[in-house]
């Protein structure tokens, strides 16, 4: 199994079982502890989605620490779900992507929904930035269904509830390196 997903696994298998966050393993590369990346975590069971959760931008002192705060938050707090069970832990499957920093770009040709995941963020009109209804979306690069720039937009957007024919937005994307059990 791939390091990153058997964190992934790790992390979740040991909250849900004994309510504990892991300690980071000793045997871990360099590059999990090295490295800070925005991270996000996919738990599916029997191909249906149960979780996912994540950060476009590194919140955590590394990629092991992103990965165990973002999986166990995949598998507790995706408001859309209920939390996972010890019961389902056998029937569970992990993605972890680890993000590239978000680039703007300035129109929708600039995206290749299999290559790159969208962010719509909607931006303050006043000059002092003081808006308490900013919005945001993301999703991830090569979703089923999603296979045009424009379908991919649409989307995130319906995600976060932004109409961008009356709010003001930027549009950023991003690659990730996909990693699956």
């Amino acid at each position: 199994m791939n390091p990153y997903v058997l964190l992934a696994k790790q992390a979740v298998e040991n909250y849900i079982k004994n309510g504990k966050i892991i300690s980071l393993p000793k045997d871990l590369p360099d590059k999990f502890s090295n490295k800070k990346a925005g991270t996000f975590i996919t738990i599916t069971k029997n191909g249906q989605l149960r979780g996912c959760v994540g950060s476009y931008l590194p919140t955590k002192e590394n990629i092991a620490q992103e990965i165990i705060h973002n999986a166990i938050a995949a598998s507790t707090k995706d408001y859309r779900f209920k939390q996972i069970q010890k019961k389902e832990l056998t029937e569970l499957s992990y993605e972890v992507y680890i993000l590239n920093k978000p680039k703007q770009i300035q129109n929708l040709d600039e995206l290749d929904p299999e290559r790159y995941g969208i962010i719509v963020k909607t931006v303050p009109e006043n000059k002092n930035g003081a808006s308490l209804n900013l919005k945001s979306a993301l999703l991830l690069p090569n979703l089923e269904g999603l296979n045009t720039a424009k379908k991919q937009f649409s989307a995130a957007c319906q995600k976060g509830e932004i109409n961008p024919r009356f709010e003001k937005i930027a549009i950023y994307k991003f690659d990730a390196e996909k990693y699956s059990d």
